[in-house]
């Protein structure tokens, strides 16, 4: 075994182990509950920039494509207040139209030629200060030539206030042009200030939720501590603490499932104590008449007092043989195991325990009922319990006593009894002789058992989920019944005939 556990701890990689840490697991519940909150409130913070963005760049388009529409329909449409007939100068139309408009904020209206720019007009928020001084498109040179030399329609230019968009229209394709220019910095300055107000918001809203997320994960670490108090003071006798539950949520389960943990390891270790203890005192008596037997032989003593001695001191190993066997079959009760159903038929069962009951005494035995049908059990289990119900029959009958044997089916329970004509058993005693190593008060010697086959039969019928039954009148014999639940009944109960089957051993 040394060997296997080595090369199964060498067969490990050093990935598989798990990772040891020491941050209180309140803290890293916290840690991961903000980091999470981070992140969403992160990746909503850039896919809200974005938006705002996009939709600060449609809408300076939108400006664009609009001023540049309702230019057009002036150049087409428009006359000359003063002689009512269409504009015969581009300069005196672009003057005329500029002299119209009221542009909307951060918009630049230019109309020039290819020598000048001869008609601005602009609104206020489009002079954004530059190094302390108003920023005027129409004196930045460079940018006025970027567009006037653009081929295309429209475009987007960096000025020294941030990104402008602009669009021209040519005047009946002479070099006088119209030119829309769109200031779209205010408006990302506006975003990006509305963002900052959202990080910092975001950033109260992460301490917020980092302090109720420390007070919710002590309450709900709560009973894992309380698991951890009881564990530290469990010691090997004293196995009584249990985890207060409340609730039904997953850490009351915890609870639930670490007391119901308790419950077993308490019930094994009362089971082994309770059969050290008994094996210890049913033990010391044989181990000490087998060495008084001993002690109190002499080689000189007669061969017929040699074998007698000898009978009597296998007679007691025999009786601590029985002891132990009882002992060890009450122990493995306790385990899952114990018994393993299986379908059978109920009456053959019952034929079969009768036939080997014959074996144990010369008594009159006899079938009052049998039980038809298919019953899910372990029989040899079941066979042990009323073979043992029927050896303490045969020890308080007389021999030709009267023992009855039968079974019946009660709804879906199979009840396999046992009945005797013997003394009886008191009502003082009724509840003790199923306790190990406790007899009944009816004259029988003790040496004639250990006690425990009463409990035996107990445990058995507890494992199949059933109990044991006592009926009995002083002086009027017992009737013991082992009732277990059972599988559907597949044919109705048979009774034997008017004579009972009798067989005399």
């Amino acid at each position: 075994m040394t060997g296997t556990t080595e090369a199964a701890g060498a067969s490990r990689s050093p990935g598989d182990r798990p990772t040891a840490t020491s941050i209180p697991a309140r803290w890293r519940i916290v840690g991961w509950i903000v980091l999470t909150t981070a992140l969403v409130l992160l990746g909503l913070g850039l896919t809200l920039r974005a938006l705002l963005m996009t939709e600060v760049d449609r809408t300076a388009n939108d400006d664009v494509v609009q001023e540049l529409d309702e230019f057009r329909t002036f150049a087409s449409e428009g006359v000359d207040p003063t002689t009512a007939e269409p504009f015969d100068s581009p300069e005196r139309l672009l003057r005329l139209y500029l002299g119209r408009q009221i542009p909307a904020a951060n918009e630049v209206h230019l109309g020039m030629d290819s020598a000048r720019v001869f008609a601005v007009d602009r609104s206020a928020d489009a002079s954004s200060p530059v190094d302390g001084e108003p920023y005027n498109l129409a004196e930045d040179g460079q940018l006025i030539e970027e567009i006037r030399t653009s081929t295309a329609p429209s475009g987007i230019a960096e000025s020294p206030v941030g990104p402008v968009r602009w669009g021209k229209v040519s005047i009946n394709d002479s070099d006088s042009t119209f030119v829309i220019a769109v200031f779209t910095g205010p408006d990302r300055a506006e975003v990006d200030a509305m963002i900052r107000v959202f990080a910092w918001g975001s950033v109260a809203g992460l301490a917020l939720t980092a302090l109720f997320g420390y007070v919710v994960a002590g309450q709900i670490l709560a009973p894992v501590r309380e698991v951890r108090t009881v564990a530290e003071r469990i010691q090997e006798n004293d196995l009584d603490g249990r985890v207060p539950v409340h609730g039904r949520d997953d850490i009351s389960q915890l609870a639930e499932t670490f007391n119901a943990m308790l419950d077993r390891i308490s019930a094994a270790y009362d089971t082994q104590r309770r059969f050290v203890d008994d094996a210890g005192h049913e033990l010391r008596t044989p181990i000490t008449v087998i060495r008084g037997h001993l002690e109190t032989m002499s080689p000189d003593e007669e061969p017929a007092a040699r074998a007698e001695t000898m009978r009597l001191v296998d007679s007691e190993l025999d009786r601590m043989s029985r002891i132990v066997t009882d002992l060890l079959t009450i122990a493995k009760s306790e385990r899952p195991d114990f018994v393993k159903p299986r379908a059978v038929d109920a009456a053959e069962l019952l034929l079969d325990i009768e036939s080997q009951a014959q074996q144990l005494g010369d008594r009159q035995w006899e079938l009052v009922e049998i039980a038809e049908g298919e019953a899910t059990l372990d029989p040899q289990r079941i066979t042990q319990a009323v073979l043992q119900l029927a050896t303490n029959a045969v020890t308080h009958t007389e021999p030709g006593g009267r023992i009855r044997i039968g079974s019946r089916w009660v709804e879906d329970r199979l009840v396999v009894s046992v009945a005797d004509d013997g003394p009886g058993v008191r009502a003082e005693d009724a509840q003790r002789i199923f306790r190990r190593f406790d007899r009944g008060t009816d004259g029988v010697p003790a040496a004639s058992g250990a006690g425990l086959g009463l409990s035996i039969v107990t445990a058995i019928a507890a494992a199949h989920g059933g109990t044991v039954t006592l009926d009995s009148t002083p002086g009027e014999g017992a009737t013991f019944a082992v009732d277990i639940p059972a599988a559907e009944r597949q044919q109705s109960e048979r009774h034997p005939s008017a004579s009972p089957q009798e067989s005399q051993s």
